[in-house]
This record gives structure tokens, sequence and C-alpha cells, in this order.
């Protein structure tokens, strides 16, 4: 029973990881970030996963944590470039945003000041 659970869990995990990967590169706001090499080279991947799993439904744990480890492979490095852009991207805004905050705090600290004195 044990064996059979694992088995279906390493199927199900491969499953889910390249659908996964299938809708994120569908996505229209990843898509524009992706070199078209990298789109062409992560979706063959991922339809040669999706087809090896229809066609060893019954393989062994091992094959199924094995033919993920392959896909993560090469998803990884492109899925890293994505968000490595994204987050440059989006770090500009947020420093704007933490330098606007960054004045609050010693008006606010003045203010806690005098409560500090009014405690003592």
């Amino acid at each position: 029973d044990e064996r059979q659970r694992k088995k279906v869990d390493g199927k199900n995990s491969l499953e889910n990881y390249a659908y996964s990967l299938k809708n994120t590169l569908s996505d229209p706001k990843v898509a524009d970030k992706l070199e078209e090499e990298d789109k062409t080279s992560l979706g063959a991947k991922i339809e040669e996963a999706i087809t090896w799993l229809e066609a060893n439904q019954n393989a062994e744990v091992e094959e199924y944590e094995a033919k993920q480890k392959e896909l993560e492979g090469v998803a990884m490095p492109i899925m890293t470039k994505i968000y490595q852009g994204g987050a440059g991207e989006a770090g500009m805004p947020d420093m704007s945003g933490m330098g606007g905050d960054g004045g609050a705090p010693p008006s606010g600290g003045g203010a806690g000041g005098p409560h500090i004195e009014e405690v003592d």
C-alpha cells in the first residue's frame, strides 16, 4: 500500500509540475519575457514529459522522480531568468516606496520620544 501511494504521489507530482509549467508558459505576462528559444525548448520538454506520463501510467516512483528532475533541469534556469528580470523591474518602484516610508519613521520617532518621557 505504501509503495503504491508513493508511486501515485510521484506521478501526481510530475503531472502537476508539467501542467503548471505549461500554464505558466501560456501566460502572456510570462511569455512576453521569454526568449523564443527558451519558449520552444521548455515547451518541447513539457510536451515530452506529458507524453511520457500518458505512455507510462504504471512507472515506478524512481522513474517519475527522474523525469521530473529532467524537466526541472530545463525549466529552472529559464524560470529563474524570468523572475530575476521581473524582480529587477518591480524592485525599482519598491525602492522608491521604501524611501518615502523611510522619511515617515523619523517623524513618528520624534512623536514617540515625548511618549517615552511621559511614561517616565
